[in-house]
């Protein structure tokens, strides 16, 4: 069996480090709900913009995600079309929560060069090894992690947007409409979501461990 291929069982997990992950999570979340508030009550300078902790820590979240993807792959050596795929997809996201940043110090649309420079090289290479990509999705698809990751996907591209529409926030609020709850409502829920992501790759990368495992088991 190649070094990069799962085995058909991982190693089990335990009932005390399922509760332990679950704790963790927990206060993961708890403490981006809370970063929010104080930003709403004692940053009204900054709150919701690109240099408040709302946006600050979904770049965090998005880098974290992008590392633990790259651990995985060149690492532990595990999903390596998968993965590369997945890091594509999460770095060109932190790349475009960059876009205020890069329009002031660059140039205009500088972010849109850079996601086509990470997305077509690495698109390229998952078509031409395609095969590779569907056993090791096939892999991936029953595991926790790829419904969390789906489950992050839909909250903030999907969700997120529609949930912070102008129009329904107008409609919510008639006359007492102001573009903070907007920016609040979108831009909360999309850091939600991209807790969801980094909470799927991290368990990813704990299936990753578990395969390895149950490999030297074998």
């Amino acid at each position: 069996m190649p070094q990069d291929s799962p085995p058909g069982q991982p190693w089990p997990i335990s009932f005390a480090a399922t509760c332990l992950r679950a704790i963790l999570y927990v206060l993961l979340v708890a403490g981006l709900a809370q970063g929010t508030y104080y930003e709403a009550l004692h940053f009204h300078e900054v709150r919701f913009s690109e240099r408040g902790f709302t946006e600050l820590a979904q770049s965090a979240l998005l880098l974290a995600a992008s590392a633990l993807l790259l651990y995985t792959r060149q690492v532990q050596r595990v999903l390596p079309t998968l993965t590369l795929l997945m890091f594509a997809f999460v770095f060109s996201s932190l790349i475009r929560e960059q876009d205020y940043w890069l329009d002031l110090w660059v140039a205009d649309h500088t972010w849109k060069v850079l996601v086509t420079l990470v997305i077509v090289p690495i698109l390229f290479r998952v078509i031409r090894e395609r095969r590779r990509f569907i056993e090791e999705f096939a892999a991936y698809a029953n595991s926790f992690s790829f419904g969390l990751f789906a489950a992050g996907v839909l909250t903030t591209y999907v969700f997120s947007r529609l949930y912070g529409r102008s129009a329904f926030w107008e409609a919510v609020l008639q006359d007492h409409y102001a573009r903070t709850f907007k920016d609040a409502a979108e831009e909360v829920v999309e850091l939600l979501g991209y807790a969801l992501i980094l909470i799927a790759v991290i368990e990813l990368t704990l299936l990753a461990r578990r395969w390895q495992l149950a490999r030297r088991a074998s």
